[in-house]
């Protein structure tokens, strides 16, 4: 049996996707997860999600849409997560690509329904943002989300929309996302999460870390972001809750508006529009600032006095955990030198060492 996971947002929700997967499931079905490859600047230096033509050795698996194959390989400079994790991880991994809107998504769906013919359909966000309005002041990246939702509500097979650690992502509160979720389909557990440790010891992913962290059973508060944001790390972190989809659509107001886009860039107009923003504006304002920084030398000395100095300001906040994806900003390390960092500081403080997350 084939089961189909479509990663609401692409990066992180692709590696939830493989935990929802062996949670629900296990070894005897075989998954398919529809993602994007968008991982966000610090793995990809180019702004907005790729497309196929950005990439070698990808395979057609219909007419259009294409697998990640291990071999597979991101032209440069563009980056990718989406070999590795083939090559990590046993599941196919295909290509969601956005450039024709919402009714290209629509297509590839339908596609892979008609060729798969899956035992079931799971749309999987982490956090919830693919709850909002679209008005809310805490909204960073609605636009994946949306096109996802859109999509999703127009094709004909059933869906199940799945929620996962709600208000991890940091996006909308979780006082706001708790009345917005409906049955309890499952809490993650520390076995749960085994299957992708070894992947979340290098992928970039803040929420899906936290996910991960709290189905360990990790409490506290983590601070994300290269704005420092907190976010609790409470039981209902590794929870998993259904949600209605027709519910969400009526609630998102950008999912509506792109309903019949057939570009990217008309999507982008009406995020826009609705939100005041384009989250691919955002990454290319900041992608032309990190071009011109210099980013500093990893000095282990340096760096672990730095380190203290946070660790202290952190505690003064109520902070009890961080990401190292937030500790290379914060140390003004360059995204490639984030291995680098991790390991100087679980070889030189194994015991802060919360898997994924740094504990202080």
């Amino acid at each position: 049996m084939t089961r189909l996971i479509v990663a609401a947002g692409g990066g992180g929700d692709a590696v939830a996707a493989a935990m929802l997967h062996a949670a629900l499931y296990g070894d005897e079905d075989q998954a398919v997860i529809l993602t994007y490859a968008w991982d966000r600047l610090l793995v990809d230096p180019v702004p907005g999600p790729r497309r196929p033509s950005d990439f070698t050795g990808l395979e057609l698996l219909t007419q259009s849409v294409w697998s990640v194959p291990a071999e597979a390989l991101p032209i440069a400079p563009a980056g990718s997560t989406l070999p590795r994790l083939a090559a990590e991880l046993p599941h196919t991994f295909a290509l969601i690509d956005p450039q024709h809107g919402t009714e290209g998504i629509t297509r590839q769906l339908e596609e892979l329904v008609s060729h798969l013919e899956p035992t079931s359909i799971d749309l999987l966000d982490v956090g919830g943002d693919i709850l909002a309005r679209g008005d809310e002041p805490t909204l960073k990246s609605p636009l994946a989300d949306a096109l996802t939702l859109a999509a999703c509500c127009q094709v004909n097979a059933p869906i199940r929309l799945l929620v996962a650690g709600p208000g991890l992502d940091g996006e909308l509160p979780i006082s706001q996302v708790h009345g917005l979720l409906g049955p309890l389909v499952h809490t993650f557990t520390a076995k749960d999460a085994e299957p992708v440790s070894s992947i979340l010891e290098w992928h970039p992913s803040e929420a899906t870390g936290m996910l991960a962290a709290t189905a360990r059973g990790v409490r506290g508060v983590c601070e994300v972001r290269d704005a420092g944001l907190p976010i609790p790390l409470t039981d209902d972190g590794p929870t998993v809750h259904e949600v209605d989809l027709d519910d969400a659509l009526s609630r998102n107001e950008l999912a509506r508006a792109i309903l019949s886009t057939t570009t990217l860039d008309e999507a982008e107009t009406h995020s826009r529009e609705i939100c005041g923003y384009s989250e691919i504006d955002y990454e290319r304002n900041k992608a032309a600032w990190l071009k011109d920084q210099q980013a500093e030398k990893l000095d282990p000395d340096t760096v672990l006095c730095q380190l203290d100095q946070f660790e202290n300001e952190a505690k003064s906040r109520g902070v009890t955990h961080t990401t190292f994806r937030h500790l290379t900003e914060v140390l003004n390390l360059n995204g490639s030198q984030r291995e680098e960092l991790r390991q100087l500081l679980i070889t030189s403080r194994p015991s802060q060492h919360a898997a994924p997350l740094w504990h202080f």
